[in-house]
């Protein structure tokens, strides 16, 4: 699992720190972010394997990052994560390719899940 690289971006420290020590226990190489634009300006678009991101953050969101990837031909398997949940942003979400929708607090488990699910269903490398 060692050859994925995952990019954590959530305005709040806890979270980024708790997900980045789950999944580098997990086997997982993992690279926090405090928001969109730090991630976009890192140079590591093209390593990152998945994406966990924030739904709702100052500046650019979760969804309007994985929106913004897409429509620069980056078609990275994203998982959104929120602590306000609504239905119409989770079919929002979802019918734009993102691969999971999870409130929080999540589980372990549901993150550990929804990365696999992310990981599989990834286009091969250089396929944009």
């Amino acid at each position: 699992m060692s050859d994925f690289f995952i990019s954590i971006i959530d305005d709040d420290p806890s979270v980024r720190e708790g997900a980045m020590d789950l999944l580098n226990s997990a086997g997982f190489a993992a690279r926090t972010f405090q928001d969109a634009d730090e991630f976009l300006r890192s140079g590591g678009v093209d390593d990152t394997s998945c994406i966990v991101a924030d739904m709702r953050m100052p500046g650019m969101s979760g969804l309007e990052l994985h929106d913004h990837l897409v429509g620069s031909g980056k078609h990275i398997p994203t998982i959104l994560i929120t602590a306000f949940s609504k239905d119409a942003d989770r079919d929002r979400a979802l019918s734009s390719g993102i691969c999971c929708y999870l409130r929080k607090p999540f589980s372990e488990t549901d993150l550990l899940s929804c990365l696999r699910l992310a990981l599989a269903t990834r286009p091969a490398r250089g396929s944009g």
